[in-house]
């Protein structure tokens, strides 16, 4: 199982930016897409963006332009840049990863990281 520590959240003022970055560690196979998710209190998780190994991003349309995903595949960590930061990011942002489970890669495996909070004031 791939160990994720997720850092960097914290509080922040409406209209500041944060970055929070997930490393991953005990990874012994190839990992793959890796990505940030959020859970608000009373809400279900959803996307934030992810990022696959060759750099290929996808995001939340409500957080595209203010968002920026990245990762250093050398370092098995991913981030989030965030900016324009509103009171309604606030959330626990979770780090998701997923990855080979074998040296042939024909099968995957997805583990969660722990989340970080992040808070916005208004």
């Amino acid at each position: 199982q791939v160990q994720l520590v997720e850092s960097g959240g914290g509080l922040v003022q409406a209209g500041g930016s944060l970055r929070i970055s997930c490393a991953a560690s005990r990874a012994i196979f190839r990992i793959k897409t890796m990505g940030w998710y959020r859970q608000a209190p009373g809400k279900q998780r959803e996307l934030v963006a992810t990022i696959t190994r060759d750099g290929n991003t996808n995001y939340a349309d409500s957080m595209e332009g203010r968002f920026t995903i990245s990762r250093d595949n050398a370092q098995n960590t991913v981030y989030l840049q965030m900016t324009s930061l509103k009171p309604e990011d606030t959330a626990v942002y979770y780090c998701n990863v997923a990855y080979c489970s074998n040296p042939f890669c024909t099968t995957e495996r997805n583990d969660w990281g722990q989340g970080t909070q992040v808070t916005v004031s208004s």
